[in-house]
């Protein structure tokens, strides 16, 4: 009598590693902000953002304008970025949808400072595209202490090492040493501050402050923005 064929104990794990996959990816998107880092300094909604000279993700004229104030040594931020901005991405930034900017409000420590001037010499020396590169190797190398002095510019010299040419790093080092971009810095942090900003991160959907429980509900804002 012949006996049945066995269920590959190959195919069984694969479809156990795929439905892990999809509830982690569900979690991830009801996860609230409520773990973010805060400076306790108030908040509220603003009425308007400038992002001319921020940095950008997809067409600048698109329907929707998303903008994260982020600071590199913020755990949530981290989170933020790896999780929830790929789908703000795959969905509507793609498609023309929706345009990106990151702007900086580091407040957690004294290097938070440090690297976002050092990624504001990228932006500014270097463009859009080399800042994103080296903006997803600082959220990759983000340190568990979120004080310290981690992001010192010996270290973001080797980080930037990674993404960027000889001439390239050379050029940044040099307008960081010469201070040629942290007016900007303070620009951010102003902005933020007038904006009511008090939290990392903090996202803005065609200038309204996004006070959800959930990323998915961000996704859902824009959305609906992107229909209007």
């Amino acid at each position: 009598m012949s006996k049945k064929p066995r269920p590959s104990s190959g195919r069984t794990f694969a479809a156990i590693v795929a439905v892990i996959a999809v509830i982690l990816l569900a979690i991830i998107l009801v996860g609230n902000f409520s773990g973010g880092s805060s400076n306790d300094s108030g908040g509220g909604n603003g009425e308007s953002i400038d992002t001319s000279g921020q940095p950008l993700k997809g067409d600048e004229d698109a329907p929707v304008t998303v903008v994260e104030f982020g600071d590199y040594k913020c755990p949530a931020c981290k989170d933020f970025h790896e999780s929830v901005v790929p789908e703000i991405e795959s969905q509507f930034i793609e498609s023309g949808d929706a345009a990106f900017h990151y702007v900086h409000y580091p407040f957690l420590s004294e290097d938070s400072t440090t690297a976002a001037e050092f990624s504001e010499d990228v932006y500014g020396e270097l463009g859009d595209e080399a800042f994103w590169s080296f903006h997803d190797t600082l959220f990759a190398n983000q340190p568990q202490n979120e004080g310290g002095d981690y992001f010192n510019q010996e270290r973001l010299t080797e980080l930037l090492q990674t993404t960027a040419s000889e001439e390239e790093v050379t050029t940044v080092v040099e307008a960081f040493e010469n201070g040629a971009y942290e007016e900007n810095v303070e620009n951010d942090r102003s902005m933020a501050e007038d904006l009511g900003v008090n939290s990392t991160p903090s996202v803005f959907v065609n200038g309204e402050l996004f006070e959800g429980d959930s990323y998915q509900e961000l996704l859902d804002m824009i959305e609906e923005e992107a229909g209007e």
